[in-house]
């Protein structure tokens, strides 16, 4: 049977939300938990596009990544990546940090669902 968690994210900090998707996604907030089991759990976030970010954060904050090659390294604030792909992708990378890197993290980030 699987196990459905509605979050509501209107209001609400970024680093907040993400460490609850997180511990649901993992099954860490259940009596059964397990780290190498993949629990049966889908979390639905919805008004991520509501979420409380601060100024500061939103033109501070970088988002990076390296190519492998010589000056390859790229580089975007968080104003930016949530023009192009939305304040969904920002929570989603939260949470993708905040999941264990395992083989397990693949399948447990397909059980999120973010709506703006």
């Amino acid at each position: 049977m699987k196990k459905i968690y509605n979050i509501d994210a209107a209001g609400k900090k970024i680093g907040r939300i993400a460490t609850e998707i997180a511990s649901c996604l993992t099954g860490k907030n259940t009596t059964s938990y397990m780290r190498n089991e993949f629990p049966d759990v889908e979390v639905n976030v919805s008004n991520a596009s509501q979420m409380s970010i601060d100024e500061k954060k939103s033109v501070n904050k970088e988002y990076k990544s390296y190519s492998g090659y010589s000056s390859g390294l790229k580089e975007e604030s968080l104003e930016k990546l949530a023009s192009r792909k939305g304040f969904g992708e920002i929570l989603r990378k939260a949470v993708y940090g905040m999941v264990p890197s395992n083989r397990l993290r693949a399948k447990i980030m397909k059980n999120l669902n973010i709506t703006e």
